[in-house]
């Protein structure tokens, strides 16, 4: 927002330069030498008092702005617009942007704004030129949505749906398709409301329920057509998935969820293999599937939450592979200072080492894991500091890491043993 205030204020300097008379400089010779910018004492002289004003007028709401005046910044904004009436050079649009969103940020911050007072501006400002009226709309009807009004959020929304002007842009193409988008998700959120009084109501009602179900078909037709977008579309694709699974049509979740995951033209995304998971397990799938699902969650973010339930699944697999994977999965974990102090990581990291260590290979492959960690796990885990803080915050964190100092860096002499050897003298 500052920025933008230090660009108009730069460019209505600008302007008033750009637009003063100036044929009597016509085929004079200009100096090429790099002298002082030749206009800067006479820019004032040259200001007419309408930009002058308008200038001092942006410079007082920024100074407010940057002070959070909300009060101060409102009375000077009251005068603001009459820059949108000027019609001497091409810059009306930028005016019109900058008008919107410093009066919603003044809006948003001010103790006494009203639903109405937002009404206004946005009403307002969507008259004034057609570049922002889309992205007005849809930023109105948040404001609405926020403010508890659905309906009218929706209102907002439909008649934005069918606004069209001139030859479409590819720019006004997804902003159009942002508008659907966003429609069929108030569609939803009124679904929403309805399944929650549904289920309150001991009796059901055949109308109550085709009402709700109409709904969700309004709401499904959009939100269908937003996988043909490449992008991240995570409450969308949540909302529709959770009224197919209402419906009990598990198969079209599925494949939705599928096509989200795994769809090549789509950006990678973690959430996209966190819902198709939990999805599965909703729907009490084999072992196979989500662990498929997590395996490749695991590429994308090794330090993710549901690699505590992988290494799970891995440990309980018969496949004997699969307790190797679940000890890399788990010191992969590990190597990330989030999970430093989880208890349960280092339990289950234990119970992996315990049960690898009815193999005769067992050193070897805990050898072969800890080869390239040994250089700096010592540093991040087992230091006299972690031992003290261990000991003072989660002594019972440090009865689990101590007995496994010795088997993942057994050739190493560590001060968090030590520490503990020596009652933390």
């Amino acid at each position: 927002m500052m920025d933008d205030l230090e660009r108009e204020l730069v460019t209505l300097e600008d302007d008033d330069i750009n637009s003063s008379d100036d044929n009597s400089s016509k085929g004079s010779n200009i100096s090429k030498l790099p002298l002082v910018n030749p206009i800067m004492f006479e820019e004032r002289s040259k200001e007419t008092g309408f930009h002058q004003s308008s200038r001092v007028c942006l410079e007082h709401i920024r100074e407010a702005l940057l002070h959070h005046r909300w009060q101060e910044a409102a009375e000077y904004m009251a005068c603001y617009p009459q820059i949108l009436e000027d019609s001497t050079n091409g810059t009306a649009q930028s005016y019109k942007e900058l008008t919107w969103r410093i009066s919603a940020e003044i809006l948003h911050h001010h103790p006494k704004s009203k639903l109405e007072d937002y009404n206004n501006i946005y009403e307002r400002m969507k008259h004034s030129g057609v570049k922002h009226y889309l992205m007005i709309c849809l930023e109105h009807s948040f404001h609405l949505l926020l403010s508890g009004h659905i309906e009218d959020a929706k209102r907002q929304l439909s008649v934005s749906e069918s606004w069209r002007h001139g030859k479409e842009s590819a720019a006004q193409y997804q902003r159009t398709k942002l508008i659907h988008a966003y429609r069929s998700l108030l569609d939803y959120i009124i679904w929403c409301d309805k399944k929650f009084t549904h289920a309150k109501t001991e009796y059901s009602n055949s109308s109550e329920n085709q009402d709700m179900h109409n709904y969700f078909r309004q709401a499904s037709v959009n939100l269908k057509e937003i996988l043909k977008n490449p992008g991240v579309w995570d409450p969308f694709i949540l909302g529709y998935v959770e009224m197919l699974e209402f419906y009990e049509d598990h198969e079209e979740a599925l494949e939705v969820l599928n096509d989200y995951a795994y769809d090549n033209t789509f950006p990678p995304n973690p959430n996209a293999h966190v819902y198709l998971y939990q999805h599965l397990k909703r729907c009490d799938a084999s072992e196979k599937k989500p662990m498929k699902v997590l395996k490749i969650l695991r590429v994308l973010v090794p330090s993710h939450e549901l690699m505590l339930e992988y290494s799970s699944l891995l440990l309980q697999s018969k496949k004997i592979g699969d307790l190797q994977k679940a000890l890399g999965v788990v010191l992969e974990m590990l190597d990330f200072a989030c999970w430093r102090s989880n208890l349960d990581v280092w339990e289950r990291l234990t119970a992996i080492i315990q049960k690898l260590q009815l193999q005769k290979d067992w050193k070897d492959v805990v050898d072969t894991k800890m080869a390239e960690r040994r250089g700096w796990w010592p540093a991040l885990h087992f230091t006299s500091f972690h031992a003290s803080k261990d000991s003072e915050e989660n002594p019972e964190l440090m009865q689990v890491k101590a007995p496994l100092t010795q088997i993942l860096c057994p050739d190493l002499s560590l001060k968090y043993t030590t520490w503990q050897d020596t009652g933390g003298e």
